[in-house]
């Protein structure tokens, strides 16, 4: 016999022990699920480019919930598609109370007062330009936008919120929204911030599901770029400063040293966000046959979890959670 004394294969040799040895957990309490609302009635429309995954009217998302809740998911971060006629360059409709977005946000937490309801802080679904900031003469202004976002935030915490995930990425913007709360008594209210949101190849699917890609140019003056890594400390730290109760990665499988390195840098939870055109991505191999799609999930959202992201935002949490829960 060969003399060999460390033999890994011995911690592989049946699957009790893998389990035991398993450094890595995942579980369906990791996961917040995106989903899209639109206005109308017994409206269920499927989104494209994203197999499996609708923009629902009010009615039926409050019927999709109770499977997801049974599910066992606990948090859902609602996006809302607006028509072309409620949009304008200032955003106006995203802080009218009665807008559908608001109201869908308040039945939610009436029907499910336990589940943890995120929402988009960012121009770009109300935007007439598309864009996630205001516009003028072409350029994308950071400082007049945080006040439309600040009002943003505090209508959708009035609405039942509870945690804000600004994504627009202007400068400056967790702070003020954290003294806009703050100063009308919103103080329980979490903040998560996309403190490293790439200007990502991988967002067209969402874009799909908003109809609210930017009528001219691109997000690169405001999204960071893909070849940086120093930055988002940068980003992060600022976040964190400003009162950031969780950081987010957007998006994640491409970006898993970042996750890695928010993780080891701040004391707060890491969130990521996988992305539509990394469910497309899955999901239009495993229908061509070219991959075993549930393995594949599960592989990427357990990497996601390894690089340190301790709250996944997926589209595949419904999926993974019928795996998980066998």
């Amino acid at each position: 016999m060969i003399d060999i004394s460390r033999r890994p294969r011995r911690n592989r040799k049946s699957a009790g022990i893998r389990e035991l040895v398993q450094e890595t957990n995942l579980q369906v309490s990791d996961f917040i699920y995106p989903m899209f609302v639109q206005e109308g009635s017994n409206q269920k429309v499927e989104v494209k480019s994203m197999p499996g995954i609708h923009r629902f009217s009010l009615d039926n998302l409050l019927e999709e919930l109770k499977e997801v809740t049974d599910l066992g998911i606990r948090a859902i971060d609602l996006f809302p598609n607006y028509p072309e006629s409620k949009k304008d360059r200032t955003a106006s409709e995203s802080y009218q109370e009665n807008t559908f977005y608001l109201k869908a946000i308040t039945a939610i937490k009436e029907r499910f007062p336990e589940l943890v309801i995120m929402t988009d802080v960012a121009m770009d679904p109300y935007s007439s330009d598309g864009h996630d900031g205001l516009v003028e003469n072409g350029k994308i202004l950071n400082d007049a936008t945080l006040e439309i976002l600040a009002n943003m935030s505090l209508a959708q915490a009035k609405a039942g919120a509870d945690i804000l995930g600004p994504s627009d990425m202007m400068d400056g913007r967790v702070g003020y929204i954290r003294r806009h709360l703050d100063s009308h008594g919103f103080t329980d209210v979490s903040i998560m911030s996309y403190s490293a949101k790439y200007a990502s190849a991988f967002y067209g699917p969402f874009r799909d599901a908003l109809e609210s890609a930017p009528k001219f140019g691109d997000k690169k003056t405001y999204q960071m770029n893909p070849a940086n890594k120093r930055e988002a400390l940068l980003e992060a730290q600022l976040d964190f400063e400003e009162g950031a109760d969780m950081l987010m990665v957007k998006p994640a499988l491409s970006y898993l040293d970042i996750i890695r390195l928010l993780d080891e840098n701040f004391d707060i939870p890491i969130a990521a966000y996988n992305v539509s055109g990394e469910y497309a991505m899955i999901k239009a191999a495993a229908q061509n046959g070219w991959l075993d799609g549930d393995r594949a999930m599960m592989e990427v959202l357990m990497s996601i979890r390894r690089a340190g992201a301790k709250c996944i935002l997926t589209y595949f949490a419904k999926e993974a959670a019928v795996i998980l829960n066998r």
